[in-house]
């Protein structure tokens, strides 16, 4: 999903308290969740829009950068504690605007969870913030209607990580 394929969080991320919906707790990422959260990096389902998988040394960075993380978030299934995905957020991240980005673990696709995990999130950034934007290739039509789904809509194409992007964005009232 939206995230660039060197992405890391960002230590000037605001602080996010936990967050929770019907289905999902959204948290600071945990060493417990390590192995999930790196088999996001992995898969190349996961990876096929995102320039593929991460490579090992990038992924032992990327390991001791993420616990509690200021702007990442674990979404966890509050019935049974499994982690589906991350979601991102980035303040300032691109030309001044807050970016959202997701990842969820394949087996959890085409269950709703992306959708309410990123529609909450969003809608929390939108408490402080005049807009909000996330960005996916043109070819990801799971994402695109995603960002669709929460609201979101098509404000730009442009090549980047050579391929073609779009890039979503939602205003506040």
């Amino acid at each position: 999903m939206p995230v660039s394929p060197s992405a890391t969080p960002t230590p000037t991320a605001a602080p996010f308290a936990p967050l929770t919906t019907d289905r999902l707790l959204l948290r600071s990422v945990r060493r417990g969740d390590l192995a999930a959260v790196t088999r996001l990096w992995t898969d190349p389902e996961v990876r096929h829009h995102l320039g593929g998988p991460v490579t090992e040394p990038v992924i032992r960075i990327r390991q001791r950068r993420i616990v509690g993380a200021a702007g990442c978030h674990a979404v966890i299934r509050a019935e049974d504690d499994v982690l589906l995905g991350l979601v991102t957020v980035e303040p300032g991240a691109r030309n001044g605007e807050t970016e959202v980005s997701y990842q969820f673990l394949p087996e959890h696709w085409g269950s709703g969870y992306a959708r309410e995990a990123v529609g909450a999130v969003v809608a929390r950034v939108l408490e402080g913030a005049p807009s909000v934007v996330a960005v996916t290739q043109e070819a990801n039509a799971r994402s695109r209607r995603l960002l669709e789904a929460v609201g979101m809509e098509h404000a730009e194409s442009f090549v980047e990580w050579d391929a073609h992007q779009v890039l979503y964005r939602l205003c506040r009232d």
